[in-house]
């Protein structure tokens, strides 16, 4: 196999955040070259036995017209859950070379199993374990919502004792939604087929993604599971900048990128040694896609959320979002034939965290 090379804050050691934050200041053009050197590095430590992981989304349409700019027959691989907006599942139908999986279980049986994915990945995976887990998995999670977690002699950021309120509600959260509905499809098809993902997953999404670059760079050519995620050190900005400088067709349901009206939403990017302030883009429609019906970060969205606008472009999923529901023989609340009942879900978090803790009216 060719040498793995070291990327200056991409490569197998081990980096930190301040890596991460000058890189993330680097002009897009910067990027978007040191980007196409770590595909290029994947691409070849494999053989060519690689491929785009292609959501339909924007991230990734980025990540796919770069890649295809070098390698104009690298697969890209859809994962077609049930839960895309139409629009998505439309958009990906115009790409040539996509292979599309699908999961095991639908949406709704994975929530009668597990639970619904709100609030966060980490933060369900914390309350579901500190509730079902055993006290080896249970212990660490229950300081962590009783605020007793300590790092170094401090209380430790990872506490989330905001959340403690949800080991007594009648419904169950959890995060293992994503993988049983995306990862457990893809990595079925890697084992098959040998071939090592490529992934649009930014470092600025999530602290998990953020310390998982830290640890493992862009290429983790060492990893159980190898995954190269070389957009990495890009921000949602860069995204948005290079649909726009690029004219590159995204998903309709995304509406149009734009430059914000409010004077107040402006960036700094830097080019060379000089700053300057350049507008802040959006979308006209939605921000994000991913689920649908995911409720994960539901609660920090301004308004309109994405449920407001799924109620206003696509009332018939909203509704099925919404409706329905009933409690099971143990008293938990679940989905049933007429719908998610996630309007339970809503109501009750709001009971706990205020009235427009989720916004979805």
């Amino acid at each position: 196999m060719p040498p793995k090379r070291e990327e200056g804050g991409c490569g197998v050691s081990k980096h930190s955040k301040t890596d991460l934050m000058q890189m993330q200041s680097l002009p897009l053009s910067a990027k978007v070259r040191m980007t196409e050197r770590r595909i290029k590095d994947w691409y070849e430590y494999w053989y060519g036995e690689v491929y785009v992981s292609f959501s339909g989304g924007k991230d990734s349409t980025v990540l796919l017209n770069i890649a295809r700019q070098l390698y104009p027959d690298i697969e890209a691989v859809f994962v077609d859950t049930g839960l895309e907006y139409p629009e998505i599942r439309q958009f990906v139908k115009t790409f040539d070379n996509v292979t599309i999986l699908r999961p095991k279980m639908r949406f709704d049986e994975v929530i009668k199993t597990y639970g619904y994915p709100m609030i966060s990945k980490e933060v369900s995976e914390v309350v579901w374990y500190a509730k079902h887990g055993s006290e080896k998995y249970s212990s660490s999670r229950k300081k962590r919502l009783n605020g007793e977690l300590m790092y170094k002699g401090k209380k430790s950021p990872f506490n989330c004792e905001k959340y403690k309120p949800l080991l007594g509600v009648d419904f169950e959260i959890h995060n293992k939604c994503c993988s049983v509905m995306k990862k457990a499809p893809a990595h079925g098809y890697a084992k098959m087929t040998g071939k090592k993902p490529i992934t649009a997953q930014m470092a600025s999404e999530s602290r998990t993604r953020e310390q998982q670059w830290i640890k493992n760079g862009c290429n983790g050519f060492e990893m159980k599971s190898p995954i190269s995620n070389p957009m990495s050190f890009w921000t949602e900005q860069d995204v948005l900048y290079y649909i726009k400088e690029n004219n590159l067709p995204i998903a309709s349901v995304y509406g149009e990128v734009v430059y914000a009206e409010e004077p107040d939403q402006l960036r700094f990017e830097c080019e060379g040694f000089n700053m300057y302030e350049t507008e802040k883009l959006q979308t006209t429609g939605c921000k994000r896609t991913g689920c649908i019906f995911c409720g994960f970060g539901c609660h920090l969205e301004k308004e309109p959320s994405k449920f407001q606008l799924l109620k206003e472009t696509h009332p018939r999923q909203y509704e099925y979002c919404l409706e329905g529901g009933e409690y099971d023989k143990n008293g938990i609340w679940k989905p049933n034939e007429k719908g998610l009942g996630m309007k339970h879900i809503f109501e009750e978090l709001n009971k706990i965290y205020g009235g427009d803790f989720i916004k979805y009216e």
